[in-house]
């Protein structure tokens, strides 16, 4: 049983080696954690059992015309992945920001939500992203339990409609401990695969948004690698070690903490996740405060 009374950090952490591979099977003792240069206790250990609220974020303007049906498989495999304590929720975005279905366990009601997104108006990136940040960490709060949270967003595009820019949505995400897997799709693509791919600024947006909170931004070439990518996905999430550590500096100074974690004695290990946080940090606590 693990209670905290105190905000902890909760670090998502995936292990891979020097072929790319997952490491698996590594225990709490094979871990350090270090904050700002200092090394931190770890108080929270879990492997692979910790329940997963997933936020699929999918772009339903009107450059997705073309894309939609594909989208809709993937999506649907995606999901088919889930365990049984396992949570999801369907978000789309064009103009505007729809929660086309809350967190649910349910799949039947993911997938009929799936099959709402459809291609018209505009696109608010990051208002949808601000949204999925903000709300969906409340019910683990509410509930008392532990879970890892990720996004999974899908676009194909620059925002053109967002009151928040893009340093808005990144603080936010700096905050919440939430993993973001970015899927950006060329705007020009079909079912074959392209020879080439012009790395746009919002492609860099999306690949830093990924990378800073631990995750794996995706650019494919086709359509058709779409299966693939949330399959990958898929699989991260599932080998995914949760970590958590209440800080030694609890002072409130508002700069943000860096984190760097180490498989000790392994130096062919190399673990990613977050690259730190802020201190308060609501989104984490609300995700991590509670008992297990």
């Amino acid at each position: 049983v693990f209670k905290s009374g105190t905000s902890l950090v909760a670090l998502n952490v995936i292990v891979t080696d020097s072929d790319k591979a997952y490491a698996v099977g590594l225990s709490r003792n094979d871990f350090e954690v270090y904050e700002d240069g200092v090394k931190q206790e770890v108080q929270f250990f879990a492997a692979s059992d910790v329940p997963l609220d997933l936020i699929l974020l999918i772009d339903g303007s009107s450059s997705m015309d073309n894309k939609v049906s594909f989208v809709h498989r993937a999506a649907a495999g995606f999901i088919e992945t889930m365990r049984p304590d396992d949570r999801a929720a369907v978000v789309s975005f064009a103009d505007g920001v729809r929660v086309l279905q809350p967190l649910t366990s349910d799949r039947a009601q993911v997938h009929a939500a799936i099959d709402q997104t459809g291609a018209k108006g505009a696109t608010a990136l990051h208002n949808a992203i601000y949204v999925a940040l903000k709300e969906f960490g409340r019910p683990a709060a509410a509930a008392g339990e532990v879970r890892r949270q990720a996004i999974a967003v899908l676009s194909d595009g620059e925002d053109t409609s967002s009151l928040l820019s893009f340093d808005d949505v990144l603080d936010m995400a700096k905050r919440s401990g939430v993993s973001i897997y970015t899927i950006a799709l060329s705007g020009d693509l079909s079912d074959r695969p392209t020879t080439k791919r012009y790395f746009s600024q919002a492609d860099y947006a999306m690949k830093q948004l990924a990378l800073e909170t631990g995750a794996q931004p995706f650019f494919p070439q086709s359509l058709g690698e779409l299966n693939d990518v949330y399959a990958a996905i898929a699989t991260e999430l599932s080998k995914q070690y949760s970590i958590g550590y209440v800080p030694r500096n609890v002072r409130d100074d508002g700069k943000y903490r860096r984190v760097i974690v180490r498989v000790a004695n392994r130096p062919e290990l190399k673990p990613r996740t977050r690259t730190g946080y802020f201190l308060p940090s609501e989104a984490t606590a609300s995700n991590w405060d509670g008992q297990r």
